[in-house]
């Protein structure tokens, strides 16, 4: 069968079974290396990208959701020089541990920002409670996150954080 999708502001076409994971198009059709597989069910967020801007696990949603539709993963909101405001928060908190649930990490913190810009603990917690980290690294995700709205707030981080 064939799919039309827009992957990161690119439209392509392709030939594949409508069942297949998103995951599987972005990663072996696509060649985007940056969304990870994790757990393949669901569960543990690694897989996240947006679909219309919601972040969905890509792992357990099958191609033909996305047909028709605007998919964007880690590599569509990090510009060309440099990094996204979450990418250098990340960084500059010290959050990378092992490095693997990065990707949907930050997927699901720009979401929350884009429709938050002012987040409180609470708020950062629930949103990001569907994202696991094997290396624990949560209360510097937390602090991260808040440094991004903050520079939001005061007008240094892009409008799409």
């Amino acid at each position: 069968m064939a799919l039309t999708l827009t992957v990161n502001g690119h439209t392509r076409t392709l030939a594949i079974e409508d069942d297949t994971p998103l995951l599987w198009v972005i990663r072996d059709e696509l060649g985007l290396k940056g969304t990870k597989f994790g757990c393949g069910a669901g569960l543990c967020g690694a897989c996240t990208v947006h679909l219309d801007g919601a972040p969905v696990r890509s792992c357990s949603t099958p191609v033909s959701m996305a047909a028709g539709r605007s998919v964007t993963t880690i590599e569509g909101i990090t510009p060309a020089e440099g990094l996204h405001p979450l990418q250098q928060a990340w960084v500059d908190h010290g959050v990378p541990q092992c490095g693997y649930c990065q990707s949907g990490q930050i997927m699901t913190a720009a979401h929350l920002l884009a429709y938050n810009a002012s987040p409180g603990d609470d708020e950062i917690v629930a949103a990001m409670s569907g994202n696991l980290c094997r290396c624990g690294t949560y209360s510097k995700i937390i602090a991260a996150v808040k440094s991004v709205a903050a520079k939001h707030q005061q007008g240094e981080a892009r409008d799409d954080a």
